[in-house]
């Protein structure tokens, strides 16, 4: 975890955690022994009152010094633990000369403390204090970050946890948070103008002569094809390790962040992912990981080798690691680079870090077309002849394959059979050679509390241009769609989100828990975050039962800042569409 340097904001930042770290013996022993195996231990906020200060800072990562902003002086900043059924207070001071403010994400609270700013509360001005103050209503891992600007890929990002008011069903000995971040020396602003500039600035993988030579890219039929669609197979993250470094609680992959355990232990690691652009596929070599909780709601478990974790997704996994070290990873979904810890029984041990594996590849399946069984003869994209298929009859912007979507200059494409891929591990890891979680693994550990049928259906298309790095809902971008989604309060919906892109896009719901429909009936996974594969589909039912003004958005910085955002509207009465 990073500190700041500056001495006067750090005495500050001591004195104020100095009273909510005085009541640790609040904490279960397990949650005091918690050691990053480095320095000090993590810092952790607890009680009736917490106190956090934002201010600019600076961090150093492998070495490398670089400008931030954080929280009580740390990034990540302190992890936060609360008890189910308290009142939770916090007091947020702004050291920024310009506003900011605190989403409290996944957790059920009333509109005017979700923290986003023009929706929900008017943000906290520069020099100013806000207190936020709500009853807590559930247990589990949960994160907390700003909603102002592009102020989160600074650093202004920490972890929660919720201890249960009862027994909790996972057992272990220890546990560790592990928060997967991305850093840039680069400016946010700057990031975001080259996206808008070049989409592909960052893109240092595309496919080349050598790579077809030594069979590790597409055949050159295939690569015309891509082309003539205006499309790159490579263009798997927006972001990569070209400016990137991946983090584990403040750590770059050379200071070996070590999580700490004794032999015979059981160890839960909750793993938050609260970079701003990055999916991380993550694995213990040599351990397997079993499954116990996904954005804070218990599952029954399951046993897996790896997991594709999204941006703004927790997973708590509990290991049983033997008496040596083993290296945790959090790779990047286009395999530019990884995020690396290690788990061991003493500090300064470390395990052999595995190379990066071959990036992948978009497909077809990718852009919404599974050609498995199909006639491709009838195919056609822009008169391009690929084989025996003819892909100058497929119009892949025709509106009749998405009603209801506005054909505006952000929407490049519509995928023409898009398919529910739940099943499937995410992009890349089909074929690892050992188990990756899929959402349709997932089974609520209890019955889901309400387990009604729809009463309606709802379509809402994730569209972009990725050639003019804009992005949407149904076409048209916040901003130019200020009309929320409506819904009466305690109406139960099935909304249908259809990705008409080939990037993955994490969506989530403020204010709710929605229900995976993956086949598990009223033990559906129950999630705020969900990736939709790239050219896939994933459907969900949903409660309306907290009455306000909800952000709807992705994940991804970036695109929720290009315009892939919405507001849920939910009333008591009112027209829905």
């Amino acid at each position: 975890m990073n500190r700041l340097i500056d001495r006067r904001s750090l005495l500050r930042s001591a004195t104020v955690a100095g009273g909510a770290l005085a009541a640790n013996g609040w904490l279960p022993v397990w949650a005091q022994s918690q050691s990053n195996g480095l320095a000090a231990p993590v810092p952790t906020l607890s009680g009736a009152d917490i106190t956090l200060r934002i201010a600019r800072q600076t961090m150093t990562i492998d070495g490398r010094v670089s400008h931030a902003i954080g929280i009580n002086g740390t990034i990540p900043a302190p992890l936060i633990r609360l008890r189910e059924g308290q009142i939770a207070r916090l007091r947020v001071i702004n050291d920024l000369d310009e506003d900011s403010s605190i989403h409290w994400h996944g957790l059920l609270v009333p509109p005017a403390m979700d923290g986003v700013p023009g929706v929900s509360f008017p943000g906290i001005k520069a020099r100013s204090t806000f207190i936020y103050e709500f009853p807590v209503r559930q247990n589990g891992t949960y994160w907390y970050h700003s909603h102002s600007g592009l102020q989160e890929q600074l650093g202004h990002y920490g972890p929660i946890v919720i201890d249960p008011a009862g027994p909790d069903p996972v057992r272990a000995d220890r546990e560790h948070v592990i928060v997967l971040s991305d850093h840039s020396s680069m400016s946010p602003e700057a990031i975001f103008r080259k996206l808008k500039q070049q989409p592909g600035y960052f893109n240092y993988q595309k496919q080349t002569l050598a790579g077809l030579i030594a069979g590790k890219d597409q055949p050159l039929g295939e690569r015309a094809m891509w082309a003539g669609m205006r499309m790159d197979p490579t263009d798997i993250a927006d972001v990569t390790a070209a400016t990137y470094t991946y983090l584990v609680n403040g750590h770059g992959p050379r200071d070996n962040w070590t999580a700490l355990f004794e032999p015979g232990q059981r160890v839960r690691l909750r793993i938050v992912n609260a970079s701003a652009m990055t999916t991380f596929n993550v694995r213990i070599p040599g351990l397997p990981m079993s499954v116990v909780q996904a954005d804070g709601q218990n599952v029954r478990p399951i046993s897996v080798d790896e997991l594709q974790i999204g941006v703004a997704e927790t997973y708590d996994v509990v290991i049983a690691p033997a008496n040596r070290a083993y290296t945790l990873v959090g790779e990047s979904v286009d395999r530019s680079g990884m995020a690396r810890a290690t788990v061991a029984p003493r500090a300064g041990m470390s395990a052999e870090v595995p190379a990066l594996r071959a990036r992948p590849l978009a497909t077809m399946k990718d852009m919404g077309m599974d050609m498995s069984g199909m006639d491709h003869g009838s195919m056609n994209h822009g008169g391009m002849q690929h084989g025996g298929m003819d892909h100058g009859s497929m119009d892949m912007r025709d509106p009749k394959n998405a009603p209801g979507v506005a054909m505006t200059p952000g929407v490049q494409t519509i995928s023409p059979m898009p398919m529910d891929r739940t099943g499937e591990p995410g992009q890349g890891l089909a074929g690892v050679g050992h188990r990756v979680l899929t959402y349709r693994d997932l089974a609520a550990l209890v019955r889901n509390p309400d387990t009604r049928a729809p009463s309606r259906s709802l379509d809402i298309h994730l569209t972009g241009n990725m050639e003019r790095f804009m992005w949407s809902f149904d076409g048209i971008k916040m901003s130019d769609h200020m009309e929320p989604i409506p819904f009466r309060r305690n109406e139960r919906v099935r909304v249908n989100l259809i990705n008409d892109t080939m990037m993955g896009h994490p969506i989530h719901l403020h204010g709710h828990f929605f229900e995976l429909v993956t086949g598990h009936g009223d033990r559906a996974p129950r999630k705020h975050t969900v990736i939709v594969q790239p050219g896939g589909k994933v459907t969900f039912d949903f409660t309306a039962d907290a009455v306000g003004d909800w952000a709807f958005h992705c994940h991804l910085l970036y695109h929720m800042h290009a315009g892939m955002m919405r507001i849920v509207s939910v009333r008591d009465t009112g027209a829905v569409r």
